[in-house]
């Protein structure tokens, strides 16, 4: 080796260690930013606290079964994805949530985490069968003290909590005893869990959400299957049972019921007393015309009635899309007088999940909705791009690119169609393979510039007059990402899987620039 080539290999080896070096964890009690340059100031594009109205609120969410584990211990019943990912070949890597993120035992490290990054909030959900592990009947103390203790920790630390009551993670005995969300017994005995919730956290918890994205229950779960708990008829998925074109619609008005019970009880007898308001999930990613024809603008607007409308349509004026009823007809189910008073109505405010947007079109050969698929009938195709050009620079995850018109979009969509309801951004962001090395997955520029511009956009929305309250980055962590396991990396904070220590990445420190608080004299 050359005198030269010696010098450059010290050289790299010393920026290299101090790279390294610099990336260390950030420990429960320390607020240490690693000593780089490039962690210490941040483009912000403009952006800061002082951007949007007073009260505005930034947090980070997650979820009970990607992030907990102790999902065979601590008196925990298992869910249906405890079952789903189990099977032979159905997860990536063979990857399960047993122990996921450990939140269980590290909560107050996360929760130190997200107050010395400036967050205010943290959007969390509580496990079905960690409180009742058959779904109904006995109560796991064990389970209650877990949820007590992280929410009273976030109280001591100032940050406030937003409850999901339901992700994905149906108690699997529910699912064994009467098919689940599939059968009208569930709208009790979700309201029930939900009273018991109400009444024992509803003290310190003043925000409710009941369910998360109950079109990827319906449509995942089952219409193709590729969701727990696994059902589809063939051939639009590979199962052992159900049927796509009914099955959907059952289970989402199922959902819209049991929502709108839980919501019933909680103010006829809670939120007098404890001040809290209650609201729901819903996912919309934008769906943009490939062209300016007729046909394209109808199939975009398709997607957004089978999306987003199939459940705040009903929530907002008492019953289905036109769309819906029409394309639908007899498998689509009925509201009764009655529902209809409790379902329109039932929220007090709407979170909206928002990651990427796709191109829509008409696709003259796809099968007509006489072939009673969910996916099916909205009769409309996706694409990622227009001429050989992509939609936007995309994310680890196939269908996740960045386009940060996107939002604003949705947001106007809901303001302009909806009534301009309150609003919660309740989850954003965009993903990294899940082998990336510690020293790249914290130098995450590209996921910073994804805040930046989303965030911009969301900035011009709520000056054009949105009705939006507060905004959740996914993920706080880098967890268990259901059927990618831990292959996908959404995190601001890089989890070492096989350690589970934490270490927040640039775009966590670019948060703690925008969220930090100017001292007003």
């Amino acid at each position: 080796m050359g005198r030269n080539s010696i010098i450059f290999f010290i050289i790299s080896t010393l920026l290299f260690t101090i790279r390294v070096s610099s990336a260390r964890p950030v420990t429960a009690n320390s607020d240490q930013v690693p000593p780089t340059g490039e962690f210490n100031e941040f483009n912000t594009g403009g952006l800061s606290r002082e951007s949007f109205p007073d009260g505005f609120v930034f947090g980070t969410a997650t979820s009970a079964y990607q992030v907990e584990g102790m999902a065979n211990q601590g008196g925990r019943g298992p869910c249906i994805w405890d079952t789903f990912v189990k099977i032979p070949g159905m997860e990536a890597e063979g990857a399960n949530a047993d122990v996921a993120v450990d939140q269980y035992h590290r909560y107050k490290e996360d929760i130190d985490l997200l107050k010395n990054l400036n967050f205010e909030a943290y959007r969390f959900s509580i496990s079905w069968s960690r409180i009742f592990p058959n779904g109904t009947g006995a109560i796991n103390q064990e389970g209650v003290d877990y949820y007590n203790r992280l929410i009273n920790y976030m109280v001591e630390k100032g940050i406030t909590p937003y409850v999901n009551l339901y992700h994905y993670d149906l108690p699997q005995a529910l699912q064994d005893k009467y098919l689940g969300l599939l059968n009208r017994q569930v709208v009790k005995d979700f309201t029930d869990y939900a009273e018991f919730c109400f009444m024992t956290f509803g003290d310190r918890v003043k925000n409710w959400l009941t369910f998360n994205e109950p079109r990827v229950i319906a449509q995942l779960g089952h219409d193709d299957g590729s969701h727990a708990p696994g059902r589809c008829s063939k051939p639009y998925g590979n199962c052992s049972e159900g049927n796509s074109g009914t099955e959907p619609y059952i289970v989402a008005h199922n959902i819209l019921l049991s929502h709108a019970s839980a919501v019933q009880k909680y103010r006829e007898e809670y939120q007098g007393v404890q001040g809290g308001r209650i609201g729901i999930v819903l996912d919309f990613t934008w769906y943009q015309p490939l062209t300016r024809g007729k046909a394209d603008n109808y199939a975009a607007q398709r997607a957004r009635d089978f999306n987003i409308g199939w459940f705040l349509h009903p929530i907002t004026y008492g019953e289905y899309p036109r769309t819906l009823q029409e394309i639908v007809d007899e498998r689509l189910p009925k509201f009764t007088k009655e529902e209809v008073k409790m379902v329109k109505g039932s929220i007090d405010f709407v979170g909206i999940n928002h990651y990427t947007s796709n191109y829509v079109y008409y696709d003259a050969n796809r099968p007509k909705p006489e072939v009673l698929a969910y996916n099916m009938d909205w009769n409309a195709s996706f694409a990622y791009g227009k001429n050989g050009v992509p939609i936007g620079p995309r994310a680890h995850s196939s269908w996740l690119y960045n386009v940060p018109s996107g939002i604003y979009n949705v947001i106007m969509y809901v303001k302009e169609r909806y009534g301009n309801p309150s609003m919660i951004v309740s989850e954003n962001g965009m993903d990294d393979p899940g082998n990336v090395t510690l020293v790249d997955g914290l130098y995450d520029n590209h996921r910073i510039d994804y805040y930046r511009t989303y965030l911009s956009n969301l900035k011009n929305a709520v000056d054009d007059g949105a009705n939006v309250k507060a905004y959740f980055a996914w993920s706080l962590l880098d967890n268990f990402e259901w059927r990618l396991g831990y292959t996908s990396r959404f995190g601001i904070v890089y989890v070492d899987h096989k350690t589970l220590d934490r270490y927040p990445k640039m775009s966590a420190y670019w948060f703690k620039q925008l969220c930090q608080k100017t001292i007003k004299h």
